[in-house]
């Protein structure tokens, strides 16, 4: 029974680590790169909101994407796009705080604090928020599938 049980440990782990390698996952020695790959794309993602440029926001995103937003609404790609680039929003630039990237296969969370200011309507805003944007790798390419907003009460 024990060596039934060893054999079965070692061909489970040899699975593992092969669907691990096959599933292009990142290796430890890689994850550095695509911290910083991701914490770039996640920049210009930053950027292109502010810039309204509907092309390079949607391209950063999935299909299927999906927000929660601080309300609890959940809206789609194509409601997400209309309402980040309605000409009665403006967003100054901005700095994330706390910012992290955590890859789990291919999953990654990054999330952060940001203060953003801007005008809605003609109307001067500001708002602090804790963001989590998940992306996904599928067939090699890194597109967020979600984000989630939650108010910071200063």
């Amino acid at each position: 029974m024990l060596r039934i049980r060893s054999i079965g440990v070692v061909t489970l782990s040899a699975a593992w680590l092969a669907a691990c390698v096959t599933s292009g996952g990142a290796r430890p020695a890689d994850e550095p790169a695509l911290r910083a790959a991701l914490a770039r794309q996640g920049a210009a993602w930053d950027k292109a909101i502010v810039a309204k440029d509907v092309e390079a926001v949607a391209a950063n995103m999935a299909e299927d994407f999906r927000q929660i937003r601080s309300s609890g609404e959940v809206v789609d790609k194509p409601t997400f796009l209309r309402d980040i680039t309605s000409p009665d929003l403006t967003i100054d630039p901005y700095i994330v705080e706390d910012f992290d990237v955590r890859i789990l296969g291919d999953t990654a969370l990054l999330s952060g604090t940001t203060r953003m200011t801007g005008k809605y309507q003609g109307e001067a805003f500001t708002t602090h928020y804790r963001y989590i944007d998940i992306y996904v790798r599928r067939g090699g390419t890194w597109r967020v599938v979600s984000v989630q907003i939650t108010p910071i009460r200063d």
